[in-house]
């Protein structure tokens, strides 16, 4: 009954066209410039009476390269172009679709190999609207494998062999965690989709539900047979309305389908969806605050145990895996488990999605093999440090992860070697810094972000943070004696040992990483009162070097605080007293007069 359901939703495919052009629809191609240079294509494809399928995906992970446009014909095969607007978007329709012609210009090469996309696969290829691009790439064929003739228990053994590990932080075995749920005897069950991505500089969770949103619900129905649930919420914020669409389009697609909702693929197992909206509170990423979240109470963190998943949502057994867990699950039972522990390290199973950002020339979404190096990611993969400066470290985990220095850029990316520098693999931000960013600097940035999203619940997250971020604001303000170091290091450590979750008790690990390696710059900062990277205002001061200068008075028309002063004639000097050390100064000089120091 189910492999002829299946036949039957398959048997309504056509053969993908010989011509076709993608275009990148998600939330970065869109801001980008996207909408206007699909609909230019869809124009002109019907103005000159071209047989070409036009199609809008998500975002294959070249953010950098947006608005991007793949173009595929017999004669060319599939090319991209990168950062086409709309006058070039008419010149790929008029050279390489009429004029049989590549249009080089705008054609992007990615020359390194060194990707392995698993949870990507359908990102920039498929139509995240159609189910039935989902369903002729094998989509729903992993359900099908369980439905057919798989126990839960042999659901979740198959999912022990691959190895698979969360994917949201901790790294805690998924099947352990769908083991314990499929114990405990409930009148019923949930799954949840935690898609509260709040860390700075993440967008993974965003790019899989914008460009592949029925594997995150395929892996959800197979986190339901597995453990005996009913019922499965996606927990998404609100700030990604794209990603909501989305997904409120699959679950109706799927439903219509019956791959949701009772008797699932004529079989006897049932579940349904619906999504829930979080309102932005980064705390609310810790599934007990998600929790509450959902039930309608304030989104704050209870104590552990009991887990929720012996006693979670409303009290019952409660399976809580991040966007990027559950879209591995289709893959492992299409595939196989043996073929998915293949790949990665020995303790790190598969793949892993990272945001690559900051001072990398490629920035957007890339996908890697467990255990690949920091330095292929930032060189082969992001191509190196944007001006070709020197990189200085890098940051993974987000606000509760930690930075890692140049001297370790060879380590292999894995949860166990992240944890021996003091970081995390977190659900996947990886931040590029050079040698112009001041660690103090990063450290108070990350601490400020963890203060203001304390739920204030537990007092060492809520008074320690903020105390932690006052020593911060005193040592980049020159106002820090050398005690207030210690000072600081002994919070971090009390804060890290007491909070009563994880967003407390991880608060502390920028600090404490960049403590550990770069110590020199926080002492810089209060013996010598200097910052050597130039990012701690309160200690900068400018000058305007005569020699240098060409007396056009750019400085002085925009200064803010009209601290400089002078003519033509006789030069301009900066008031010291006055300057409120915008840097705007430095900014506009075009004849490197204004210096800092």
């Amino acid at each position: 009954m189910i492999k002829n359901d299946i036949d039957r939703i398959r048997s309504k495919f056509k053969k993908e066209p010989k011509s076709w052009i993608r275009v990148g629809m998600s939330t970065c191609g869109i801001a980008a410039g996207a909408s206007a240079v699909f609909n230019l294509i869809k124009g002109l494809i019907s103005e000159k009476g071209l047989d070409i399928c036009l199609k809008k995906t998500g975002c294959n992970g070249l953010c950098f390269a947006e608005p991007i446009v793949e173009v595929n014909t017999p004669w060319s095969g599939p090319v991209v172009y990168r950062n086409v607007n709309e006058d070039t978007a008419r010149s790929i329709i008029e050279q390489h679709v009429c004029g049989k012609k590549i249009f080089g210009p705008a054609v992007y090469e990615d020359k390194c190999g060194k990707q392995l996309k698993v949870v990507l696969r359908n990102c920039g290829v498929i139509d995240p609207e159609d189910i039935d691009d989902y369903i002729a790439r094998d989509g729903y064929q992993g359900l099908k494998t369980v439905l057919s003739g798989m126990s839960q228990d042999d659901a979740i053994n198959e999912l022990k062999e691959s190895g698979l590990r969360g994917r949201g932080g901790g790294g805690f075995p998924t099947w352990m965690k769908w083991n314990f749920t499929k114990g405990i005897q409930a009148d019923e069950k949930y799954v949840i989709c935690n898609g509260d991505e709040g860390d700075p500089g993440a967008y993974m969770d965003r790019g899989i539900l914008e460009g592949d949103p029925h594997s995150v619900i395929e892996g959800m129905l197979i986190a339901g047979y597995a453990t005996g649930a009913g019922k499965g919420f996606f927990y998404i914020r609100a700030e990604y309305p794209l990603a909501i669409k989305r997904i409120q389009n699959a679950i109706e697609q799927a439903r219509g389908y019956g791959l949701v909702g009772a008797n699932i693929l004529g079989s006897n197992f049932s579940f349904d969806l619906e999504i829930r909206l979080g309102a932005g509170a980064f705390v609310c990423g810790e599934e007990t605050a998600l929790i509450a979240s959902i039930e309608g109470k304030r989104g704050v963190p209870t104590p552990r145990p009991p887990y929720p998943s012996v006693r979670g949502l409303w009290s019952r057994p409660t399976v809580i895996n991040n966007v990027e867990t559950l879209a591995n699950i289709p893959v492992i039972f299409t595939k196989g488990a043996k073929w998915f522990s293949s790949i990665g390290s020995q303790t790190s199973k598969g793949t892993k999605v990272f945001a690559l950002t900051g001072k990398v020339k490629n920035s957007g979404l890339i996908e890697v093999p467990m255990g690949i190096t920091i330095r292929e990611i930032v060189y082969d993969i992001g191509g190196g440090v944007i001006d070709d400066r020197n990189i200085k470290a890098v940051q993974t985990g987000g606000p509760s992860g930690g930075v890692i220095p140049v001297e370790y850029i060879d380590t292999p990316v894995d949860y166990e070697n992240l944890q021996k520098l003091g970081s995390i693999m977190g659900s996947g931000g990886m931040i590029v810094m050079d040698e112009t960013d001041c660690m103090v600097d990063i450290a108070k940035f990350y601490l400020g972000f963890c203060v203001d999203e304390s739920c204030g619940k537990c007092s060492p997250c809520r008074i320690g943070g903020y105390q932690m971020l006052e020593y911060l604001k005193k040592i980049t303000g020159g106002r820090a004696s050398m005690d207030d170091i210690e000072k600081l290091e002994r919070i971090c450590n009390t804060v890290k040992r007491a909070s009563l979750c994880g967003l407390g008790q991880t608060a502390p690990n920028p600090v404490l990483s960049t403590l550990r390696f770069f110590r020199d710059e926080y002492e810089e900062h209060v013996k010598l009162k200097k910052c050597r990277s130039g990012k701690c205002a309160e200690l900068m001061t400018y000058r305007i070097i005569a020699e240098k200068c060409k007396r056009c008075g750019l400085c002085a028309k925009n200064c803010p605080a009209k601290a400089i002063s002078g003519e033509p004639k006789q030069g301009y000097i900066i008031d010291a007293a006055k300057c409120v050390k915008c840097g705007r100064c430095f900014d506009v000089c075009k004849f490197d007069a204004v210096i800092k120091e």
